[in-house]
């Protein structure tokens, strides 16, 4: 696989950027999007609220891992993860199997801006929208700073940022290409 053709994942929690900055990052690099909340709705033929409401969170985790394991392409894509993809057991292993992860990252004060009002968000659809983000960061964090280089997207310019994540992705595609050559190489 060339350098050139390796994923890259955008993970983090929601109201970071994931799916506005992979739009950028896509387009700058002549790759498809995939933001794989989208792609749960257009399969299942709902919302994530709808799926929330009718099937439950655990369904919705497990139309999470699909998608992971063999609901998108594999190469020359940006995928756009949602918030808690990530969290399952062994969807942050596939992912780095499959491409480069970068981790996006913003305050609680932003991602609660950016998330207020937003009614397509079940986990925040709460008295307390706040408290539920403090918890829930609180639980993702330390697996979010596993998945690879975190880039903070709080008040710095879109395209400072869009910038980060193109040099990030061009040096971790590179190692990510030459570690998958060696493991043909040798039958791995």
């Amino acid at each position: 696989m060339q350098s050139s053709d390796v994923n890259l994942y955008l993970v983090g929690f929601m109201g970071t950027g994931k799916t506005t900055i992979g739009r950028i990052v896509a387009h700058r690099l002549g790759f498809a999007l995939l933001d794989s909340d989208h792609e749960i709705e257009r399969k299942q033929g709902k919302s994530i609220p709808q799926i929330f409401a009718t099937d439950g969170e655990a369904a919705f985790r497990a139309m999470e891992k699909e998608f992971v394991d063999g609901g998108h392409q594999r190469k020359r894509t940006v995928v756009a993860c949602g918030g808690g993809l990530v969290v399952q057991p062994g969807n942050l292993e596939v992912l780095r199997e499959s491409g480069v992860v970068i981790c996006l990252h913003a305050s609680l004060d932003t991602i609660l801006r950016r998330t207020q009002g937003n009614r397509n968000r079940p986990l925040l659809d709460v008295d307390d929208p706040m408290e539920r983000i403090r918890t829930l960061y609180a639980i993702r964090e330390p697996i979010y700073n596993q998945a690879g280089t975190v880039i903070l997207t709080d008040g710095r310019p879109m395209l400072d940022i869009v910038q980060h994540v193109l040099r990030a992705y061009r040096r971790e595609a590179s190692e990510f290409a030459r570690s998958a050559a060696a493991k043909a190489k040798h039958g791995r």
